[in-house]
């Protein structure tokens, strides 16, 4: 029989799904959208169907053996998905054990960082490395710690929040209830409130200045800023010279080998490296400077966050192998 794990990666607006072989081949994918269910449980049933097609497509000699999520504000421990801030439905939403009672097979959930982490690590460019960080740069910003070879889940299951860690206390409102915190200033949507308020500052013309914000996306800015727009290339100085210095301060908890770079935001290259990796080296702990890379993931494609999300089956599956021995 062979082997599958299903891995399902929950966004602020779309969740993707896709069922895995251990080499990491997507056999089957598809996504729903998050944001057309006003309740939870109808949000489940719809993912659950939609599972459930698939499941029935794949050949005969193959069984499902666990399912993965990736969810911001998903607790490794607990299985819940909690209080999440870019997700509509508000509290503790146990999806874990609904799987599990729906599919009959185990189900881990981490945040959709922590499983992009381990994705990175099985299958991407940390294969080889024992500590490193994976900063995910889509809606928020969300980070994954791996150290001495282990994801670091904290002791509330929790841990690597860095988008929640202060750029300026008196700063931008965050959905999560602060200001300033780091998402808000380095993500797709802090970019463009970045971009709104360098239009305000501006005199000089910005093609942007004709986009709205609902309508405004990083594509959208790092298309500007290629093509010379001084306030999308401005933006991304800024953005990038924010980041930096979180990732300075980061760099000391943890001494990482290296930093990924993941997701829309970090699809810009070097307009959003080359200002990163300059204040990050300019803010570094003088001890640190020059030994910390800077990268972009390996898993940049749309099927990343699936297989990201499907490896923390296969990491549960190994270690209940080495505990039986």
């Amino acid at each position: 029989m062979r082997e599958l794990t299903v891995g399902i990666d929950i966004g602020g607006t779309n969740t993707k799904y896709g069922i895995v072989d251990r080499a990491g081949n997507v056999l089957l994918q598809g996504n729903i959208p998050t944001t057309q269910y006003e309740e939870f449980q109808d949000y489940f049933d719809g993912m659950a169907s939609a599972l459930r097609a698939g499941i029935e497509k794949l050949p005969s000699d193959t069984k499902v053996v666990g399912i993965g999520v990736g969810a911001a504000n998903g607790n490794y421990y607990t299985g819940n998905i909690e209080r999440a801030t870019n997700l509509k439905w508000k509290g503790v939403l146990p999806l874990a054990k609904m799987f599990k009672e729906e599919f009959g097979v185990p189900c881990m959930l981490t945040n959709d960082a922590n499983a992009a982490a381990v994705g990175e690590m099985i299958y991407g460019n940390a294969k080889n490395m024992k500590d490193f960080v994976v900063i995910t740069l889509g809606t928020g910003l969300g980070s994954g710690f791996v150290c001495g070879g282990v994801l670091l889940n904290g002791h509330h299951g929790i841990a690597g929040e860095v988008g929640h860690t202060s750029v300026n206390p008196a700063g931008r409102y965050c959905n999560c209830g602060k200001r300033g915190c780091l998402e808000t200033y380095v993500s797709a949507t802090g970019i463009k409130r970045t971009v709104y308020k360098l239009l305000a500052d501006h005199l000089e013309p910005s093609e942007l200045r004709e986009i709205s914000f609902d309508n405004l996306n990083t594509k959208m800015i790092t298309e500007a800023a290629l093509r010379g727009d001084i306030v999308a290339q401005e933006a991304f100085e800024y953005t990038g010279r924010i980041l930096g210095m979180k990732l300075a301060e980061t760099v000391v908890h943890t001494d990482p080998e290296a930093i990924f770079l993941f997701g829309g935001l970090a699809q810009a290259g070097e307009l959003i490296f080359k200002p990163t990796i300059k204040h990050m080296e300019a803010n570094l702990m003088p001890l640190f400077r020059g030994k910390i890379k800077v990268l972009p993931s390996a898993m940049q494609n749309q099927a990343a966050p699936i297989l990201g999300a499907s490896s923390l089956v296969w990491d549960f599956l190994d270690k209940q192998v080495m505990v039986a021995h």
